[in-house]
């Protein structure tokens, strides 16, 4: 059975942004420790989830970088846009982007689906409802929460649609050069 892994970018108080969407604070210059783990992680991972919110701005951020020679992610950003996406919406009907495709249905019948076929690992990114809905529905089998020194006070949490209590078990915690401590869950 695949496996799906949640990586999510969170300040120390839980928020994966700002009240107004900001990311500013979030740690952008990775140490290379980091990126080496990233590429580990993300290895036995063939299909990339996002909420519509998120893949707006995900798709044609990593589409650009995988298009510029010049820049020092390009590898990384032709890795992204190859990799087969499902983006989840209510509202979108048809994928305006390459190698993704819309998904309208009951989303937790669509990932359990996907679970049940054979291939590597999905992996989702952090997007508030979609993931938060996730999360609730106990269909994340990783969470990879990579902690952002920073504390915004207010913000949009990860875990807002939680309504009871799920036990965790702590995998793995490891510290990074840039400052970010990545905890890895996987509910008991």
């Amino acid at each position: 059975m695949r496996k799906l892994k949640l990586q999510v970018q969170m300040s120390v108080d839980g928020f994966i942004s700002g009240l107004n969407n900001e990311m500013d604070w979030m740690t952008f210059n990775w140490s290379d420790d980091i990126k080496k783990y990233v590429d580990e992680f993300t290895k036995p991972v063939d299909t990339i989830l996002l909420g519509k919110n998120l893949a707006i701005g995900f798709i044609p951020h990593w589409a650009a970088i995988a298009n510029d020679k010049t820049n020092p992610e390009q590898e990384a950003g032709v890795i992204y846009s190859q990799t087969p996406k499902i983006v989840f919406s209510k509202t979108l009907t048809k994928s305006e982007w390459e190698n993704t495709e819309v998904e309208n249905g009951d989303f937790i019948e669509k990932i359990n689906a996907l679970k049940n076929q054979s291939g590597k690992d999905l992996i989702v990114y952090g997007g508030g409802q979609f993931v938060s809905s996730l999360i609730k529905e106990k269909l994340i089998d990783e969470l990879h929460l990579f902690i952002n020194p920073a504390i915004l006070g207010k913000g949009m949490p990860i875990f807002q649609d939680v309504d009871a209590i799920q036990k965790l078990n702590l995998v793995s915690s490891k510290h990074f050069d840039c400052g970010i401590i990545v905890l890895v869950y996987k509910p008991l």
